[in-house]
């Protein structure tokens, strides 16, 4: 349990764009209501969406920002598909300022139809459940996952009903709302997942002072110059059945040959045992995985 000094909101990042073409036509926008829409105009678009949250018991320790991955958005970290408190939860029973972003066309931070390059993809949960490492891909239909898998197979539903659009052109923009949020919050500690990893690697080459630490769950993405951690503590996590597909064990090697600078470790199965996914923050023994994050860090 854990008691708020204050939550909120805020938007960072994003522009003012000016729409010239198009023509006024009346819409139905409801069965007893219509009116004149002008697709013209100025309109607010590229920006992030923050919530934020203070404990009355708050730490000493720096805010933490959580960035989440592909084809999902912020909530990805407050409750766990089978209904276990999340990341957000248990950081805030810790004492720990949190700000969860829904980044550029995500979640709570919308988007901009004809304003963003290229088509939205939307997650499969095929996909997801083998991308995600659940199962094998011809365990799909009958839900045959993993032996000893910790995600909760069962809430596989669930979690699709979290996917959201994703666009592709779209990391730049999300690299500069994490500076953004970065700036408002001061240094933080940064907490992300797969493709945010990529985001935060690409904001910490733009302005590594606003990093207090790095924790990356199964990044995407790695920095241009590894050097370039060497101010900031930072920790690759890492699941189970990596060597299920060939793009996994690439991405394992990129990882533990990050960890072989002096200010980065990586934590894997040798630590956290077997049976994880990729979706660490979300899998059963969720929990004991952010314990192993924070530890001595």
């Amino acid at each position: 349990m854990y008691r708020l000094k204050d939550f909120g909101s805020y938007t960072v990042g994003g522009r003012i764009v000016t729409v010239t073409e198009g023509e006024p036509r009346v819409i139905q926008f409801t069965r007893s209501a219509s009116y004149e829409f002008d697709p013209r105009g100025h309109f607010a678009i590229e920006h992030a969406y923050v919530q934020y949250f203070l404990p009355e018991a708050r730490n000493d320790a720096a805010p933490v920002v959580l960035v989440h991955g592909g084809g999902l958005s912020g909530s990805c970290w407050e409750t766990t598909p089978d209904g276990r408190p999340g990341w957000l939860h248990l950081l805030l029973q810790r004492g720990f300022e949190v700000h969860v972003i829904d980044n550029v066309e995500r979640g709570r931070a919308g988007f901009s139809p004809g304003h963003l390059p290229g088509e939205p993809l939307l997650r499969s949960m095929e996909e997801a459940w083998h991308l995600f490492r659940i199962g094998p891909k011809d365990g799909f239909a009958t839900r045959a996952a993993f032996a000893g898998q910790l995600f909760p197979v069962s809430a596989l539903e669930q979690l699709a009903r979290r996917f959201v659009p994703r666009w592709l052109s779209t990391s730049h923009l999300q690299t500069s709302a994490l500076v953004a949020t970065l700036k408002k919050t001061g240094p933080a500690m940064v907490i992300c997942h797969s493709q945010g990893g990529e985001i935060t690697f690409d904001a910490h080459a733009l302005a590594p002072s606003l990093f207090q630490s790095i924790i990356a769950l199964e990044p995407s993405g790695f920095p241009g110059d590894p050097a370039a951690l060497r101010e900031t503590p930072t920790r690759i996590i890492a699941g189970d059945h990596l060597d299920t597909d060939p793009n996994w064990q690439m991405r394992r090697a990129a990882w533990q040959n990050l960890a072989r600078s002096e200010t980065c470790s990586y934590i894997g199965t040798r630590e956290l045992g077997p049976g994880n996914s990729h979706l660490l923050m979300m899998d059963r023994n969720s929990d004991a995985i952010l314990n192993a994050a924070l530890e001595s860090l």
